[in-house]
């Protein structure tokens, strides 16, 4: 058996890698009104940093990577990265998560670069709400980038709808809409309790109640293979090009099929989303650790995976935000 394995023979091959604390949006589930206290430049991975560890990675096992942030387009020379981690052989496959208000500058540039995929953040389609769920910008903005993705080829461009009780879910139905009528791509995703919140609360719809409020549109038949890495199962309307994706981190976990690990701006590598453990990458690798020692650290992390998440426990992170992980 070659490449990685956890405890659990979970095959791992995905690394997410978060290049920036740093976000120009401040989404109501994402990071407070007033940002988080932002790491000074020489804590983060400097791009030849992140380019060692991935190397290191993908003599392991891992194929595929995602670049997060924070919003990582807030970081010059995103696509000086992005050309960097394309020429490393063992990685197939590049893709981005982005809040897309400064994708329509980039989008083009990004694609040359050996971008494949993006995946773009949007909870309304409503201008007003746009401004009260992510406190600045415009949903013009985010519009315009998710035009530009989709001009310069970066296919599927999957939209990412996390869905709150009384503030979008009665936009459901309208998003499930443009996949029908524009093609789109739109994933609907479970509130997660995060950063010190005992649960999703009030806000938290189940993926059950999502599907109900789409019946009136028609039957969802599964979709069977779909271009990606993640937890989403797939869906489509009659007669739509686009898909419908749901993705259950609460009321239905798909730990015992996770693949990933992430790392964080500042050199930590974290073997769950929804634990506080962190091996650290960045002290060792400015002590002078050799390629050997990087893979032990990494070997480390796979090891300390656990079993599942304990969101129902209420045992859930406490010291870092979801934009200071990359989600």
């Amino acid at each position: 058996m070659t490449g990685l394995y956890d405890s659990f023979q979970r095959p791992v091959n995905y690394l997410r890698i978060s290049v920036t604390d740093r976000c120009n949006l401040r989404c109501i589930y994402c990071m407070p009104e007033d940002g988080v206290p932002l790491m000074s430049h020489d804590d983060i991975l400097s791009y030849e940093e992140i380019y060692t560890i991935a190397r290191a990675a993908a003599g392991m096992g891992i194929e595929k990577v995602r670049l997060t942030g924070g919003e990582p387009l807030v970081r010059i020379g995103l696509p000086v990265l992005v050309e960097m981690l394309a020429g490393i052989p063992a990685i197939d496959e590049i893709s981005l998560t982005t809040n897309g208000t400064l994708l329509a500058e980039h989008a083009a540039e990004l694609k040359a670069a050996g971008l494949k995929r993006i995946n773009i953040s949007l909870d309304t389609l409503k201008p007003e709400r746009f401004k009260e769920i992510t406190r600045r910008g415009t949903l013009e903005d985010t519009l315009k980038g998710i035009t530009a993705a989709q001009d310069a080829g970066l296919e599927p461009v999957k939209l990412n709808t996390v869905v709150i009780a009384g503030v979008n879910d009665d936009e459901i139905p309208d998003f499930a809409a443009r996949t029908v009528n524009d093609g789109w791509h739109v994933r609907f995703i479970e509130l997660m309790p995060f950063a010190g919140k005992k649960s999703a609360g009030s806000g938290f719809v189940p993926v059950s109640d999502m599907r109900q409020r789409l019946e009136k549109l028609g039957k969802l038949e599964p979709v069977l293979h779909t271009t990606g890495n993640g937890p989403a199962k797939y869906y489509r309307l009659p007669g739509a090009k686009g898909t419908i994706g749901f993705i259950t981190p609460v009321s239905e976990h798909f730990c015992y099929r996770c693949n990933r690990l992430r790392l964080t701006a500042d050199g930590k590598l974290r073997p769950c989303l929804m634990s506080d453990r962190e091996i650290d990458l960045k002290t060792a690798l400015r002590g002078g650790a050799t390629m050997t020692g990087l893979k032990r650290l990494i070997e480390q992390a796979v090891a300390a995976k656990p079993r599942n998440h304990h969101l129902a426990e209420g045992d859930i992170p406490k010291w870092r935000t979801f934009s200071q992980i990359g989600g």
